[in-house]
C-alpha cells in the first residue's frame, strides 16, 4: 500500500514537471535603431523595449543595491575634526582606515591630460561631428544601457572612451554610432560580468554594421587610448559624495541618491561640461540635488567642503549648467535620460520641481 502511495506521487509529480516544460514563450520581436545620417538636430528613434527571450538568455546579473544608512550627528562633525568621517563606518567595503589615500589617487589620475578628453574637440579636430550629434548619441546609449540591464558605470566608461577617441580622431558622422557600441562594448567587457556579445551591438542597430566592422572599431579606439580604460568617472566620485551629502539625514535618502544620478546623466548629455573634473561635476550634482530638495536651505557645509575638496564659489559655473540641464533649458529635445527617472522605481525624481534659479547667496562660501 506504501509503494502504491509513492508510486501516485512520483507519477503526479511528474506530469506537474512535464505540464510547466511544456509552456511555449511567444517572443516579442525586438525594435531595433538605426540612426543613420545623423544631422543637426536633437532627436532620436526610441530603443524598444526587446525581446524577453533574448534578455533571459543573456541576463545580466545586478550588483547589489543593498544600502547601508549612516547616521553621522551634526555635533560628531566639527570644523576641526572632519577627518574622522571615513572611520566611523565598521564595513569593511568603505575601506575606512585607507580610503582617503585611494580617493588622494584617483583624484591625481582625473587631471593626467593622457586619461581626460580635450573641452573643445569638437571645434578643433571635428569637422564631420556636431555637439548635437554627439548629444543624439550619448541619449541614444542611455536607452541601450536600459536594454541590456548595464550597470551605471559601464554608461560612463562608454562616454569617456567616446570623448577620448573624437578628441584623437575626426570621424565621419556614418561612423559615430558604429563608435558609440564599440565603446560600450569595451566598457561591457571592462565593467560587466556578463557583457553583450557583438552580435547584440550589432543588432540594436539593426545590423547597420556588420561584427567585422565593429571588432575594427573596437582595436582601433583600444589601440588610440593606449588600453588606458580605468578612469576615474563621475560616477566614482558621486558614490562617496552621495554618502557623505547623507550626513543631514537619519537614514538614507534615496531621493537625493536618485536625483544625484539622474543630474549626473543629464550631465553627459552636455559637451560644456567637459571642461571640467569629474569630481567637480559630481559634486555640482550633489549641490543641485540638496538645493531642489530644500531650496531654503544653504546646499553645502564644511563636511562636504572638506571631502569634495571644493568650495560653492569653485562649483558655481557647473551648478548652472546642471541645474539648467534639469529645467530643460539645455538639451530638452533629448528625452532618453529624462524618461528614465520619471519611473516609480528612481522615485519620479525627473518630475520634481525646482526654483527657477539658484540665488547667489546658495553659492556663498561656507565658513562654520
Amino acid at each position: 500500500m506504501a509503494e502504491q502511495e509513492n508510486c501516485a506521487r512520483l507519477t503526479r509529480a511528474a506530469k506537474k514537471r512535464a505540464a510547466a516544460l511544456s509552456v511555449d514563450e511567444q517572443p516579442v520581436l525586438k525594435k531595433r535603431v538605426v540612426l543613420g545620417e545623423l544631422r543637426n538636430v536633437c532627436n532620436v528613434a526610441k530603443v524598444g523595449s526587446g525581446d524577453e527571450s533574448q534578455k533571459q538568455k543573456r541576463k545580466v546579473t545586478k550588483r547589489s543595491k543593498a544600502k547601508k544608512a549612516i547616521v553621522i550627528k551634526k555635533e560628531d562633525v566639527t570644523k576641526d575634526d572632519v577627518h574622522d568621517f571615513d572611520t566611523k563606518s565598521d564595513d569593511p567595503q568603505f575601506c575606512g582606515q585607507y580610503i582617503s589615500d585611494i580617493y588622494e589617487y584617483l583624484h591625481n589620475m582625473e587631471m593626467d591630460p593622457k586619461r581626460r578628453p580635450l573641452p573643445d574637440y569638437i571645434e578643433k579636430v571635428q569637422t564631420d561631428v556636431t555637439l548635437n550629434m554627439r548629444g543624439i548619441l550619448v541619449d541614444w546609449l542611455v536607452e541601450v544601457a536600459e536594454e541590456y540591464k548595464l550597470v551605471s558605470d559601464t554608461l560612463y566608461l562608454t562616454v569617456n572612451y567616446i570623448d577620448r577617441y573624437l578628441s584623437l580622431n575626426a570621424l565621419n558622422r556614418q561612423k559615430l554610432q558604429l563608435l558609440g557600441i564599440s565603446s560600450m562594448l569595451i566598457a561591457s567587457k571592462y565593467e560587466e560580468i556578463n557583457p553583450p556579445n557583438v552580435e547584440d551591438f550589432c543588432d540594436i542597430t539593426d545590423n547597420t554594421y556588420t561584427k567585422q566592422e565593429v571588432v575594427k572599431m573596437e582595436s582601433d579606439i583600444l589601440n588610440s587610448l593606449k588600453f588606458e580604460l580605468g578612469n576615474p568617472t563621475m560616477k566614482t566620485f558621486l558614490r562617496r559624495f552621495t554618502r557623505i551629502a547623507q550626513e543631514d539625514y537619519k537614514s538614507v535618502n534615496l531621493r537625493l541618491e536618485f536625483l544625484g544620478y539622474y543630474l549626473a546623466e543629464l550631465s553627459l548629455l552636455d559637451y560644456n561640461c567637459l571642461k571640467f573634473l569629474p569630481s567637480l561635476v559630481a559634486a555640482s550634482v550633489i549641490f543641485v540635488a540638496r538645493y531642489i530638495l530644500h531650496p531654503k536651505k544653504h546646499p553645502w557645509n564644511l563636511v562636504l567642503q572638506k571631502y569634495t575638496r571644493y568650495k560653492p564659489s569653485d562649483l558655481e559655473e557647473c551648478v548652472r549648467i546642471v541645474h539648467d540641464l534639469y529645467l530643460s533649458r539645455r538639451g530638452g529635445g533629448l528625452q532618453a535620460v529624462r524618461e528614465k527617472y520619471k519611473q516609480h522605481k528612481f522615485k519620479y525624481v525627473a518630475t520634481m520641481p525646482s526654483p527657477p534659479e539658484i540665488p547667489a547667496a546658495a553659492l556663498e562660501d561656507v565658513t562654520e
